[in-house]
């Protein structure tokens, strides 16, 4: 069954995650992401829909336009792959679970925000607030399915606890955190606290340490000064998504280098 669960929610990431360039390229312009349909950037033609199949297409077109011959970015075929390995491993992860659509939606809504805040540093609203407005509902679906109330009454509170901290963190140093960032930091609250409070202080500590390792070894290298700003919503990305993952074995190890 779990293995089942992970190959459907595998091939749904495939065609999730074709979606999500298209969220990546038109949102930062402020275009629909639902009309016209799919086109190139280059010269805006119409792509087929035999020219839209995730990764394959991109493949067999040897990674260009049909018509312009304009080079497809190698970015395309790995937000797909990514939202398929994703996708696999929450249906891995929640396959006897009523929550696994908001964990979904809330892992394609990283992906998305992470490539945006990647290349316009930007975390934009027209995302949060949509994917905020559909994970409250979708987890209180899920905690009255799974009889769990106790799970979404921890997920509100711990929604509004991570955006309090991080609030605060912008407030102290407005250049060092955007509030893009405390934005997001109500969803992965929401998400993680259901989950669990340990889950909730891993994920935000995971993420605040990848930030940091990434930023010393950027300034080491001199690819960045200290005063250069770097994008954090993926790194909280990347924190997030391991302890909902892997929040378990995570927690068990922290508690096995406390033990005598």
């Amino acid at each position: 069954m779990t293995a089942t669960v992970a190959i459907v929610a595998a091939l749904f990431g495939l065609c999730v995650g074709s979606f999500l360039n298209v969220v990546i390229w038109r949102v930062p312009r402020k275009e629909s992401v639902v009309r016209p349909g799919s086109r190139c950037p280059a010269c805006s033609a119409p792509i087929v829909w035999r020219d839209n199949v995730p990764i394959v297409s991109w493949l067999l077109l040897h990674r260009r336009c049909r018509r312009c011959a304009a080079p497809i970015p190698g970015r395309y075929p790995l937000v797909e792959l990514a939202t398929a390995v994703l996708f696999a491993g929450l249906g891995a992860r929640f396959a006897d679970s009523f929550a696994l659509p908001a964990f979904l939606v809330l892992a394609a809504a990283l992906l998305a925000v992470s490539a945006i805040d990647l290349e316009h540093y930007v975390i934009p609203n027209r995302i949060v607030y949509p994917v905020g407005a559909a994970l409250v509902p979708l987890l209180a679906i899920a905690a009255a399915l799974d009889d769990d109330w106790g799970a979404f009454a921890r997920a509100l509170a711990g929604g509004a606890l991570a955006f309090a901290v991080m609030f605060a963190i912008h407030v102290a140093s407005p250049r060092g955190m955007g509030f893009g960032d405390v934005r997001l930091s109500f969803l992965l609250g929401l998400g993680l606290a259901y989950l669990g409070w340990g889950e909730l202080a891993a994920g935000f500590f995971l993420g605040f340490l990848a930030g940091a390792l990434v930023g010393l070894v950027l300034i080491a290298t001199r690819r960045r000064t200290r005063k250069q700003h770097i994008p954090f919503g993926p790194f909280l990305a990347i924190g997030a998504l391991a302890a909902i993952l892997a929040g378990g074995p995570i927690l068990d190890a922290y508690r096995d280098l406390g033990s005598p």
